[in-house]
């Protein structure tokens, strides 16, 4: 009787933690960035919106920063009017959480250029996103509704240098959508380190 009871509760925390669909309404948010000024998903609907998981001591964001890809990418679409926010949802005392001031001394020493960097240190908004690693990507439609989630590239690896021989799919999906053509891969599985959740 209790390895059912068990496997049901594991069932509902692993599907709990499932992202929404591709094609699906994305979960509104408010969030305050590291400068102290909130955010909400909704307040900017009817623009493009990048959603990338962050913990800033991860090999494998430290790859897309450390190499300036992540920054290259963050200056070419917010130039062309996509919201990007970057939320770490990592819990206190966790690898990768941050204060806002620690925050901003990583987005100024980083050269980073999202539009903001969001502190979520419950996690409530990760799990809404079913974020499980960093980065995760999420790109939500003008409609307000998810368009990609997923991995950033095609090559699962800490290694700057295999960034040049990947697919980009952020910036492919990008590229169609502002094109207004349909996303070829709207859905890849993520990979990098684990979002350090607070226990519930």
């Amino acid at each position: 009787m209790i390895p059912t009871i068990l496997m049901s509760l594991m069932a509902t925390a692993v599907f709990a933690f499932d992202p929404p669909p591709v094609g699906s309404a994305a979960p509104d948010f408010s969030l305050i960035d590291a400068n102290g000024k909130t955010h909400s998903l909704s307040q900017y609907k009817g623009k493009y919106v990048v959603l990338e998981w962050f913990n800033p001591e991860c090999p494998f964001v430290k790859k897309h920063y450390g190499s300036g890809n992540m920054q290259k990418l963050q200056q070419q679409y917010t130039g062309k009017g996509v919201v990007w926010l970057t939320i770490d949802s990592n819990a206190p005392g966790t690898e990768g959480n941050v204060t806002p001031e620690q925050a901003q001394k990583i987005t100024a020493s980083w050269k980073t250029r999202q539009t903001a960097l969001l502190l979520d240190p419950d996690g409530k908004v990760g799990r809404a996103y079913g974020a499980k690693n960093t980065p995760d990507m999420v790109i939500v439609n003008p409609e307000g509704k998810i368009a990609y989630e997923g991995a950033i590239d095609s090559k699962a690896t800490p290694n700057p240098a295999d960034i040049p021989n990947s697919t980009n799919y952020v910036k492919a999906a990008l590229d169609e959508s502002l094109a207004g053509k349909p996303v070829t891969t709207p859905q890849t599985r993520p990979y990098g380190c684990s979002v350090k959740y607070k226990s519930s």
